[in-house]
């Protein structure tokens, strides 16, 4: 993570392109092949980055009272995501405007940005399944640099076999996740603060009243019943 936050410290001072990934390790205090035995170019290094917070919001997700509705679950995340002091500062935000603002114009770097949110929607489909049965997967702890990563291995304790993730399901993380990624970019193109009406929390939720109504597959009762064509 150091070198991630190296990496997007000089991103957000002297810009993309003037960055080095030479530049990176420097400032990480490691060899420049060090820099290269984790990341092919200077833009990956900022993908923990993205990842982790994408990991504080499906974990919320996660961890969201037992007796909130999938809804209610999703919403609950975002409060405590995407306001500012619950899980990250004010200032904090400002970095993520700059980096979301730049994977908006690298395509490079929009390719990092984009594989998190498609990973971090296969993880929130495994929660989503996981709630609506009871037996949603254990928080990962946070992998050694170079090892395999746990986080959305579909794992659940004692080895029990992860719910499955129905298309609907899918469907409904895959929208959970625009909901909220679109909140962030859309702020992040404006110079709102990070608080109040037009702030990501604000607009992920708006977004998220989308799912209100969503015929959640699995929920009790729904087992087996044909779709009305």
């Amino acid at each position: 993570m150091e070198i991630a936050r190296a990496a997007a410290a000089l991103f957000v001072q002297q810009g993309l392109r003037a960055t080095r990934a030479e530049d990176i390790a420097q400032a990480a205090g490691i060899a420049p092949r060090t820099f290269y035995r984790y990341f092919a170019t200077k833009e990956e290094a900022v993908s923990p980055l993205y990842a982790a917070g994408a990991g504080r919001w499906t974990e919320a997700v996660r961890t969201a009272p037992a007796e909130l509705s999938l809804p209610q679950a999703l919403e609950y995340a975002v409060r405590h995501t995407l306001t500012p002091g619950a899980g990250v500062s004010a200032a904090s935000w400002e970095w993520v405007r700059t980096l979301v603002r730049l994977a908006d114009t690298s395509p490079a770097l929009r390719k990092v940005w984009a594989e998190v949110c498609q990973a971090s929607e296969g993880v929130l489909g495994e929660i989503l399944a996981g709630r609506l049965t009871g037996s949603e997967p254990t928080a990962a702890s946070e992998p050694a640099a170079g090892s395999e990563p746990a986080a959305g291995s579909g794992s659940t304790a004692g080895g029990a076999v992860p719910a499955p993730v129905t298309p609907p399901l899918r469907f409904a993380a895959a929208v959970a996740g625009a909901a909220v990624r679109v909140a962030v970019e859309s702020w992040a193109s404006t110079s709102a603060p990070p608080t109040g009406p037009r702030g990501p929390a604000a607009l992920a939720l708006r977004n998220l009243r989308a799912l209100r109504d969503f015929e959640w597959a699995g929920a009790p009762g729904d087992e087996g019943q044909p779709e009305t064509p």
